[in-house]
């Protein structure tokens, strides 16, 4: 097995792989980083003779660097990726494809004409609960897709100080601007990988519910708690899913709906409950059961010791896969910029009360060209540029610069008392 010369951009989540890559055959022949800290942290980990930069423009033009893992800020990676790209060099790219409707279509061009190979980095698609789902459903057993839902539940408590600064360490930060559609991969990915379903349509709808002066570590967040959106899809079916939502308690959770019978993740844990109607029980089978699925997989032992239910093994095998294979992965470009577009228009729809909008497909060039000058962004950009887009459903309660001001000095008092 080929070992792939990787590099290694944002090492504040991308250092979480260092053992996946290598475990997959993989070296880290390069790092970039900001800080200081992190670029020797990874030397201490991966050896002196990674190489380290604090410039991306160096780090891609490392001699032998075959493949690069897109680590940084969430809604930064469109230009990350069309440099690499550009210089034939295979990306990786964590979170979102595209801040913005323009950079997907400018990530989709410089895919098609590079000769290297683009993959979203998407984890939970590859929880043993998903997998399982998607095996029954390709067995046929379910019937025609109906309707499926998708969340993606992570509340965080605005009492710990600790958690909250360390994620949102100042109040221009991308996650304190995020609206509740777009980190939508963690909830729609997983039914388009277990049902091959593509949404065409959507609507979606905020569920508003401010935090409160009290609880200063997320008070100039978005105030919406969570977005319903709805997808109508290419084979007719219809998806519910959140973004990223702070409702109830902390799960992943997936259900799918055929016209035989459906399957569901058990909420909170790794089993699964299949039902079918009496009528439509499958030879063999019964109309209820809940099961918990086993990992039929030559790595499985590398799979459990994995972070995100195997996820983080597993995305980083499939990419290196694609690369020794010369083969597009799934997770390809237009996937990822299809889960983009949902994330961006159903925001628009949100803000309009549920106006639906059409989903592009960027194969097609009267799509690029509609929204190629498309550029609103709800994020501060980092030259200080404001946003050019509401990032909550109640516009007029949004926080003032004063308010991110405060919450800077806040959190440089909480810092002081550490030290």
């Amino acid at each position: 097995m080929r070992t792939i010369k990787f590099g290694v951009f944002g090492l504040g989540r991308g250092s979480s792989f260092y053992e996946n890559i290598l475990l997959n055959n993989g070296e880290v022949v390069a790092v970039c980083d900001m800080s200081e800290e992190k670029l020797a942290d990874a030397k201490a980990k991966l050896g002196n003779d990674v190489a380290t930069y604090t410039d991306f423009d160096s780090f891609i033009n490392h001699k032998g660097l075959e493949a690069v893992f897109l680590c940084n800020y969430f809604h930064e990676h469109a230009p990350y990726a069309i440099k690499a790209l550009k210089k034939n060099i295979h990306v990786l790219s964590e979170c979102t494809s595209n801040g913005t409707m323009a950079e997907g279509v400018e990530l989709v061009r410089a895919a098609e004409e590079s000769k290297a190979i683009y993959m979203i980095s998407e984890n939970y698609p590859f929880m043993i609960f998903n997998l399982e789902m998607r095996r029954v459903y390709q067995s046929g057993s379910l019937g025609k897709l109906l309707f499926a839902e998708g969340e993606y539940n992570h509340p965080v408590n605005p009492e710990n100080i600790e958690e909250c600064t360390s994620l949102i360490p100042y109040g221009k930060h991308w996650r304190m601007h995020l609206p509740r559609t777009y980190y939508i991969t963690h909830s729609l990915a997983p039914l388009m990988y277990m049902t091959g379903a593509t949404p065409v349509r959507v609507t979606a709808m905020p569920v508003f519910h401010p935090f409160t002066d009290e609880e200063w570590t997320c008070k100039c967040r978005v105030g919406d708690r969570a977005a319903i959106i709805t997808c109508l899809n290419d084979d007719d079916s219809v998806f519910r899913v959140t973004g990223c939502a702070a409702f109830g308690a902390h799960e992943n959770s997936y259900r799918l709906c055929g016209d035989k019978g459906q399957i569901e993740n058990i909420r909170g844990e790794k089993k699964v409950l299949l039902r079918y109607n009496s009528w439509n029980i499958p030879e063999g089978g019964s109309s209820s059961s809940i099961y918990q699925p086993s990992w039929n997989d030559k790595d499985a032992k590398l799979i459990e010791k994995s972070g995100h239910g195997g996820g983080d093994f597993l995305v980083i095998r499939e990419f290196f896969n694609c690369i020794r294979e010369n083969k597009q992965p799934t997770f390809d470009v237009y996937f990822a910029t299809t889960m983009a577009s949902v994330a961006i228009l159903s925001h628009r729809s949100l803000l309009e009360r549920g106006v639906p909008y059409d989903i592009p497909d960027f194969r097609k060039e009267e799509d690029k060209q509609k929204y190629e000058n498309d550029r609103l962004t709800p994020f501060w950009s980092p030259d200080g540029s404001a946003p050019t887009i509401a990032d909550s459903s109640h516009p007029d309660k949004a926080p003032t610069e004063e308010d991110m001001a405060e919450y800077d000095r806040k959190v440089a008092e909480y810092r002081a008392t550490k030290k």
